[in-house]
């Protein structure tokens, strides 16, 4: 089973790029998932998006995809 709280950085050389990248997901008040994500420069508060699935299952597809793009861009845990 995938984690549910993934943290991912990216760095550059000398400091140049300091990102995070924080995926948690949620159980929601109807049995579904909520699949939260923050994202900014590290020491900063970033901003936060919310994608609301119907079912646990939903988000499990959701979860593997967002990394991925995240990791083909520099991203790592």
């Amino acid at each position: 089973m995938f984690p549910t709280v993934l943290l991912l950085r990216r760095t550059g050389p000398e400091g140049a790029v300091r990102r995070f990248y924080l995926v948690t997901v949620q159980p929601d008040l109807f049995g579904g998932a909520a699949l939260v994500i923050e994202s900014g420069q590290i020491g900063s508060l970033g901003s936060t998006t919310t994608w609301f699935f119907p079912t646990r299952d939903w988000r499990l597809d959701a979860l593997p995809e967002v990394v991925e793009r995240k990791m083909r861009q520099g991203y790592l845990f």
